[in-house]
C-alpha cells in the first residue's frame, strides 16, 4: 500500500476560516487508512495540537471521529461546529490563526530543512513555509526521484 505525504499546508483554511485545520483533517484521514508517509503523526504536539486546544476539542474525540466517519471535509468542519464547548468566534479563531502563522522553528530546525532543501540558511523562518518545503522533499523523495 501507497504511503501518502500530506501536501495541504498549515497555511490553509477552510470554511470555518481555521489554519491547518484541512492539514489536521488529511492527516488523521490518512493515519485511518494507514496510508500516511511515516515520519508523519496524525495528531502530533505542533500545530494539530494548537489548533485542537485552540478550538476547544478533544484530541481522541477528533481522532475518533474520523477514524470511525470517514468524513469530508465540509462533514469535518460541520462536526466540529457541533462540538459542545468549540471556542469558534472570530476573535478566537483569528487569535489561533495569528499564533499558527507567528509560530517560527528553532534555528537547528530552520538550518536543517533548509539545508536539506539545498538551500542557504535564511529566509525563510516561518514555520508554515518551511514545513511546505519539508512536505515537498518528502513528496519529490517518494514520489518523483
Amino acid at each position: 500500500m501507497s504511503k501518502i505525504v500530506p501536501l495541504i499546508s498549515s497555511g490553509t483554511a477552510g470554511p470555518l476560516g481555521v489554519l491547518h485545520l484541512p492539514r489536521l483533517w488529511q492527516k488523521v484521514s490518512l493515519e485511518a487508512a494507514g496510508k500516511i508517509a511515516d515520519g508523519y503523526p496524525g495528531i502530533g504536539a505542533g500545530y494539530d495540537s494548537m489548533v485542537i486546544n485552540g478550538l476547544g476539542l478533544d484530541a481522541e474525540a477528533v481522532r475518533s471521529f474520523i477514524t470511525d466517519s470517514k468524513p469530508t471535509y465540509p462533514q469535518f468542519e460541520a462536526w466540529v461546529k457541533g462540538q459542545s464547548g468549540a471556542t469558534l468566534d472570530a476573535g478566537s479563531v483569528g487569535e489561533l490563526n495569528a499564533s499558527i502563522e507567528g509560530y517560527n522553528h528553532d534555528d537547528d530546525t530552520r538550518q536543517g530543512i533548509l539545508s536539506a532543501n539545498g538551500l542557504d540558511d535564511g529566509d525563510p523562518k516561518d514555520a508554515i513555509n518551511l514545513n511546505n518545503l519539508d512536505d515537498w522533499l518528502e513528496f519529490h523523495a517518494a514520489e518523483i526521484a
